[in-house]
């Protein structure tokens, strides 16, 4: 007899940097990346655990970086909202190619092509089985996505952000810089704050300490990863 693995979320929130979906161009939308992400979270969907996503759009620009070189904040910040949106509608499409149904829901309103964002619409999609993928940051400048996906996972009631990344976790430093770095299995909110460690900005950590939402990362790009974490075995780091 196959024993049967029970989940540890019942609903999660998945937060993929728009790098993720440019593969190894390191810009724009590869679609074998946004395939290989679509069939990870439909490993997850199919296991019956209600999935919701936030993407950023560093693939296509960064609000901060236009905005270092000159251009308005909040110019450069609306235009990273739209990139996130495109982001978004690469990945539905990419996962209802392989059967899974999806919503995109935008913070900015564009109904030709998706959903306002309306949480107990959200909600109820994710009852309904289908994966929710929120676009357009919170729909204001400066916020980042990180802050977006956690403001999202607390409205619709996720149990747990898993925050997809490029690495295996947190470490002390970069450890693609640093050889010497080590990796944290477990930390507090107030040591992420307290040592500047870089996995998520200090508004989006905050706001999971004062929700007691934890922040699970781990590296996206190890196939089954995204599985493992939902069912509770140890993967990354975690945040609690």
């Amino acid at each position: 007899m196959v024993k049967t693995v029970k989940p540890l979320f019942k609903r999660v929130l998945l937060k993929i940097s728009g790098e993720a979906l440019s593969g190894d161009r390191g810009y724009g939308i590869d679609p074998q990346a946004c395939s290989n992400i679509a069939e990870r979270i439909k490993e997850v969907r199919d296991l019956g655990i209600e999935v919701a996503v936030v993407i950023g759009g560093g693939n296509i620009i960064r609000g901060e970086k236009f905005a270092a070189k000159g251009m308005d904040r909040s110019t450069a910040d609306y235009m990273g909202m739209l990139a996130t949106v495109i982001n978004g509608m690469a990945l539905q499409d990419a996962l209802e190619k392989i059967g899974c149904f999806t919503r995109v829901q935008t913070a900015i309103q564009m109904e030709q092509i998706a959903e306002p964002y309306i949480r107990r619409r959200a909600i109820r999609h994710l009852e309904k089985g289908r994966v929710v993928i929120f676009a357009g940051g919170t729909g204001n400048p400066y916020f980042t996505t990180d802050t977006a996906a956690v403001l999202r996972a607390v409205e619709v009631c996720a149990s747990v952000i898993l925050k997809a990344t490029k690495v295996d976790g947190i470490y002390t430093a970069d450890p693609v810089v640093d050889k010497h770095a080590k990796k944290y299995d477990k930390l507090k909110y107030i040591e992420v704050i307290n040592r500047g460690l870089k996995v998520m900005d200090t508004t989006a950590i905050s706001l999971c300490m004062d929700n007691h939402l934890p922040i699970v990362v781990f590296n996206l790009n190890v196939k089954g990863n995204i599985k493992r974490a939902c069912l509770g075995e140890k993967v990354g780091t975690t945040v609690s």
